[in-house]
């Protein structure tokens, strides 16, 4: 949700500034995107490998690409909503699916230069927050209000899904924010109020895990060592060792909300709201916190094949130097 807050607050703000076309806000968010002068500067809100490629998406539609290990830029040719897109996810070099706004779910068969349309629903604003596929066939998107579709069949079709009822609630209405796997192939989604969703079947069933927190989880990331990590609200952050069945906290040294934790080749690597970055080191239970003079919002980072983290912002993407 942190994403779409921020989403949201850019698109409000942007709107005397940007020439939207006339009609409904729907209707906008339905038109293709717009070729934008400098795309690598607006808001991005996800970023992914498609191959030796990096890809990123973010606000009113736009999807930039990297050949160069993130040294330059350039806009997808053709993506066919303006809607807000705030997560991004590849099989292999060629094929990837995007998420966002209005539920929509795009898919690329050319590792990110032309996008089609498999689903948008502009009867409510119910949007996804995270996409994952276990296989070229079988994908999950999660959302708003426990929203959860699945296809089998590449998006050609998204069905939605039937969440289990929170303990201790009356129906499905938590937002689910990010679903990865572990190295065992387990799903994992992050939720409000310090829960973990955990399926074992592909998605087929889920079953609830709590944190011992309170505070809403927006990431997570499995670890080479086998931990699992999730993190969130005022830098709120928990640790498995074995697979979620128990969870322990985690002091980052921080109280600014995380956004993103990405696993590198060293470590861990999160970043967040207020211009924070933070490290922790293979072997080592102390974090390296830093917290960046520009206080930038940090939506995302992936690390590049130089073994330095591209970070991506409120303002599109950052210089981040040092080795990862």
């Amino acid at each position: 949700m942190i994403k779409m807050l921020v989403a949201c607050a850019a698109l409000c703000a942007s709107a005397a500034v940007w020439a939207i076309p006339p009609g409904t806000v729907t209707d906008w968010a339905a038109k293709p995107a717009h070729a934008w002068a400098d795309p690598a500067h607006m808001m991005l809100l996800d970023a992914t490998r498609a191959g030796k490629r990096i890809v990123a998406v973010g606000e009113h539609g736009v999807v930039v690409i990297s050949d160069d290990e993130g040294k330059t830029w350039h806009q997808a040719h053709e993506v066919p909503v303006s809607a807000t897109l705030s997560a991004v996810t590849f099989t292999d070099a060629q094929h990837g699916w995007a998420v966002g706004q209005w539920g929509v779910i795009l898919a690329t068969e050319d590792g990110g230069e032309t996008w089609q349309k498999q689903r948008m629903d502009i009867s409510v604003d119910q949007p996804l927050f995270s996409v994952f596929f276990t296989s070229a066939q079988d994908g999950i998107a999660v959302g708003l209000w426990s929203l959860m579709l699945a296809t089998h069949d590449g998006g050609k079709t998204w069905t939605k899904v039937t969440v289990p009822k929170p303990p201790g609630g009356t129906k499905a209405d938590r937002n689910l924010y990010h679903i990865f796997a572990d190295h065992q192939g387990a799903l994992y989604i992050d939720s409000e109020q310090g829960m973990v969703l955990k399926s074992t079947d592909g998605g087929a069933s889920w079953s609830y895990q709590a944190t011992g927190g309170k505070g809403t989880l927006w990431s997570g990331v499995a670890l080479p060592d086998g931990r699992i990590v999730v993190g969130g609200l005022l830098g709120c952050l928990y640790q498995s060792s074995d697979g979620g069945a128990t969870w322990a906290p985690l002091n980052a040294g921080t109280k600014s909300s995380i956004t993103d934790l990405v696993a590198t080749k060293n470590g861990l690597l999160g970043v967040g709201l207020d211009g924070l970055v933070f490290r922790q080191r293979e072997g080592s239970t102390a974090f390296e916190v830093h917290q960046r003079e520009d206080r930038e919002t940090l939506t995302a980072a992936l690390v590049n094949g130089a073994s330095k983290p591209v970070l991506f912002s409120q303002d599109g993407v950052l210089d981040a130097p040092g080795e990862q």
